[in-house]
Parts: C-alpha cells; sequence; structure tokens
C-alpha cells in the first residue's frame, strides 16, 4: 500500500502549507477562495456527469442511488452527526470543505484504479500520479478552509485501503460498468458540495453519500 500511503502523505502536506497560508489572508480574500471553490466544484461535478452518464448501462441506477442514498444519510443523521463532531475550528465552511475536497480526492479514475493496481500488480503509478494531483488540490481547499483539511487524507486511506483490501480477497472485482456508474453518482455529489458551498442551497452532502456505495454494491452482485 506504498502508493497510498504516498497519497496520503501529499494532503497532509499540501493541507499543512495551504493552512499556513490561510493565516495572512483577507476576509475579502477567504470570500474570494470560497466562490473559487464552489465554481471549481460545480464544474468538477458537471464534468463527470457528462463524462459518465452517456456510456451508463443502467440509465435509472444514478436516480435510485441518490434517492435511496439521500434517505439513508438522512435515517441515519449523518448531516447532524458528522456537524456535531468540532474539527479543527469547528467552523461549518469546514466540513463543507471536507466534504467536497474528499469527494474530489476519492471519486476519480486514478484514486479507484490505483489501490487495484496497486495490490494486483504492485504497480503505485496511478497512485503516484493521483498524489501529484491532490497535493496541489489539498493546497488550495486548505488556504480557503484550513489546516483541518488534513483530515480529508484519513479519508483517502479508509477509501483506497478498503478497495486495496477488497481486491485481495476478491480480485479485480472493479468493472468498466461500475466505474461509469459510480463516476456518474459521484459527479453528482461534487456538484451538489458546490452548491452549498457557494450558499445556493444547503443540499447537506453528507447525506448522500451513502447514494456512493449503492453502484459498487449493485454491479458486484450484477
Amino acid at each position: 500500500m506504498i502508493g497510498t500511503f504516498v497519497n496520503v502523505g501529499t494532503i497532509l502536506v499540501g493541507s499543512l502549507i495551504g493552512g499556513l497560508f490561510k493565516k495572512v489572508l483577507k476576509e475579502e480574500h477567504t470570500n474570494c477562495l470560497f466562490a473559487a471553490m464552489g465554481l471549481a466544484a460545480c464544474g468538477l461535478g458537471i464534468n463527470a456527469v457528462v463524462q459518465n452518464m452517456p456510456d451508463s448501462k443502467y440509465p435509472v441506477l444514478f436516480i435510485v442511488s441518490l434517492a435511496a442514498g439521500s434517505l439513508i444519510g438522512t435515517l441515519l443523521r449523518l448531516d447532524e452527526r458528522v456537524n456535531s463532531v468540532k474539527i479543527g475550528s469547528g467552523d461549518k465552511n469546514l466540513m463543507q470543505g471536507l466534504v467536497a475536497g474528499s469527494l474530489i480526492f476519492c471519486v476519480g479514475t486514478l484514486s479507484i484504479l490505483g489501490p487495484v493496481q496497486s495490490a494486483l500488480y504492485g504497480d503505485h503509478t496511478y497512485l503516484f500520479t493521483n498524489a501529484t494531483l491532490d497535493l496541489v488540490t489539498a493546497m488550495v481547499f486548505a488556504s480557503t478552509y484550513g489546516i483541518g483539511m488534513m483530515a480529508a487524507a484519513g479519508i483517502l486511506f479508509l477509501w483506497q485501503g478498503g478497495i486495496y483490501g477488497l481486491t485481495m480477497l476478491l480480485g479485480d472485482f472493479i468493472t468498466e460498468t461500475m466505474m461509469t456508474e459510480l463516476g456518474t453518482v459521484g459527479g453528482f455529489l461534487i456538484l451538489a458540495s458546490g452548491i452549498s458551498i457557494l450558499g445556493l442551497k444547503d443540499m447537506k452532502t453528507l447525506n448522500m453519500l451513502p447514494a456512493l456505495f449503492i453502484p459498487i454494491i449493485f454491479c458486484m452482485f450484477i
């Protein structure tokens, strides 16, 4: 899992550098960065949806996933429970940043296929490439939301570690169809995070997170 450890390390380093930079920013600069991060998240989300939805073999799956996932998350009160935990300054904006950042770090081809390549072939190329991209992303997010973005490294470790472990047990269980369906749902969640960051509507993206696991479970059984 050396590739995952490197990926986690770059997020920690990037968050540290960005967090230190945030301390010298004025409020007007921070507000500007909030708007930029919101727009970036919306753009990345739309791009993921546009790229993956035309190739979907189950066009209704993303609707079922979002609806069922949101309902499960609401019943579990994920948004309420997570927001009651103080991270860093306890600022709600930080939680929005963590959700958006973690989705961007985790829901991508390199971050998903990387652990598979690492487990099956000992090839860490995807993860090293992803680590370089995440270093820059973490710096930008942390310069906006603060050093608390380091918590996203733990989320990435659990995500990639889980994929690595399942690959060791089941082999290459990630199919092209699974990637497509997961990318579509993930794109909508990133878009929802962007909308929340921009303050257009509180989408309670945390309650939607279970939607990510529905395409995985569905494709594994199908």
